[in-house]
């Protein structure tokens, strides 16, 4: 699925809602795989039973990249990302939570070093299935503009 939208096209303020998605036991143990955390944090739930929390937890860069991975939906041609700023794990995020993502204009910027080009920030809160925030971030995206800033 395409969908073309221009810098000018964004209006500061906007914002879109994924569905749920549970993070699982097989989540886990691949992110494990992927990465080489194996931390007990992660793997080890008896461990866990002796810590704070009580129970295993999720991988930080898991549930980030899951997350990631729900905004993404339409291609927009005229847009790529230029990366992540401002990254926060809040809350651990347990093995059977589910996520969804809240994504919002946050802020909308000129680029110094490309004025065909502006910059859109989108801020991303993620958030358990108590509504609890779990992960905070900006996404950074380089987008086209319609007529080229003098």
């Amino acid at each position: 699925m395409t969908s073309e939208m221009f810098f000018e096209d964004f209006i500061l303020g906007t914002e879109r809602e994924t569905v749920g998605r549970t993070i699982t036991e097989t989540d886990v143990v691949l992110h494990a795989g992927q990465t080489g955390d194996f931390y007990p944090h992660h793997m080890d739930a008896e461990w866990c039973k002796t810590q704070p929390f009580g129970q295993r937890m999720a991988h930080g860069t898991l549930v980030f990249s899951v997350a990631v991975g729900m905004t993404a939906g339409a291609i927009n041609p005229r847009a790529m990302s230029y990366g992540y700023d401002r990254l926060r794990f809040v809350r651990p995020v347990f093995l059977n939570d589910t996520i969804h993502v809240r994504v919002f204009i946050r802020e909308l910027r000129d680029d110094a070093k490309r004025p065909a080009h502006g910059i859109v920030v989108e801020g991303l809160e993620v958030k358990n299935q108590r509504g609890e925030t779990v992960l905070v971030a900006e996404h950074l995206l380089l987008v086209e503009r319609k007529l080229t800033r003098v």
